[in-house]
């Protein structure tokens, strides 16, 4: 899964907005800025955004690695 700071972070990397991020993953705008800013979303929606980042070339290393 992926952490609110990772999703704002790998946005920032890619000079993507929330509304572009919401596209690519096929989700409304406000769920991404929910997320974000404390709400909790399904752990579905957590896989699509961080397969749409690792498409993009981000990569996600482990807390412990």
């Amino acid at each position: 899964m992926v952490t609110r700071v990772q999703v704002k972070m790998a946005r920032a990397a890619l000079g993507w907005n929330v509304k572009v991020l919401a596209e690519k993953v096929g989700v409304a705008a406000n769920t991404i800025s929910r997320f974000e800013n404390g709400t909790d979303t399904y752990g579905e929606t957590l896989r699509k955004i961080r397969r749409v980042f690792e498409e993009a070339g981000i990569t996600f290393i482990d807390e412990n690695g």
